[in-house]
């Protein structure tokens, strides 16, 4: 069970990411990296958790955590999965409910639905899920072990949990905070904390006290016009991990 006994959310990062829950569906707004990289980082989940969906049959029902507006949340639905996506900001949560109603899912299409609330607040509901993902959330989350301890704890034995960050390098500093937020103005200041990003070796460090083994890791770059998985791990990377 988790070693928690504080709240993972921190209600500076909370009320930032509120600040921006109007325009978190602009294509061209502060979010606009989010949207280029949705697609990767969503479908290098969906084809890692496909044998656990061979494996167990029928719909996955997957958990979003700090889903914002619901970039992620939405395509995993309408790649046919249950969805739950959860965030502390309710501004966030009722523009993913907004966007949901103004853009309905197909027919074949997963159930999809939002709830303001954490990490802590599901587990005293006793709800787990096949599959939990936290895409850029754990670099401004209170703490990260005890977070990934909450993970750990959300998701069945036997399923998976996904993560997506920042590495704590030299070129995530010049690169995600000095280059996206002051030169190329990509993303609000102070979107970052480069002292709160998490390298791959601590991250899967973290994961084993948790009682998760990385299965797989992958740099995310961004090419010409699109990102794409690498080698690479440097800047952002994408890992997943399993709960034996």
């Amino acid at each position: 069970m988790s070693q928690a006994t504080t709240s993972s959310v921190s209600a500076r990062e909370i009320e930032q990411f509120s600040r921006l829950a109007e325009n978190w569906w602009d294509p061209k707004g502060p979010m606009r990296p989010l949207h280029e990289m949705n697609p990767l980082r969503t479908e290098w989940v969906d084809t890692r958790i496909a044998p656990l969906h061979a494996a167990r049959g029928g719909t996955l029902k997957l958990l979003d955590i700090g889903c914002g507006a619901g970039l992620a949340s939405e395509a995993f639905a309408r790649m046919g999965h249950d969805v739950l996506g959860i965030d502390a900001s309710g501004e966030a949560i009722a523009a993913a409910q907004v966007h949901r109603a103004a853009h309905p899912l197909a027919p074949g299409a997963g159930h999809l639905d939002y709830r303001q609330g954490s990490a802590e607040d599901l587990l005293e509901r006793s709800e787990r899920f096949d599959v939990v993902t936290a895409l850029e959330v754990i670099e401004h989350v209170t703490d990260p072990q005890q977070f990934l301890h909450l993970l750990a704890d959300l998701v069945k034995p036997g399923g998976m949990v996904a993560v997506s960050t920042l590495n704590k390098t030299f070129r995530s500093f010049a690169f995600a905070k000095l280059g996206a937020e002051y030169i190329a103005r990509l993303l609000p200041v102070g979107t970052h904390d480069w002292k709160k990003f998490v390298s791959p070796a601590d991250l899967s460090r973290m994961g084993r006290h948790a009682g998760l083994r990385m299965t797989d890791i992958a740099g995310m770059g961004f090419a010409p016009g699109k990102w794409r998985a690498t080698r690479d791990t440097s800047i952002n990377y994408i890992a997943i991990f399993t709960r034996d």
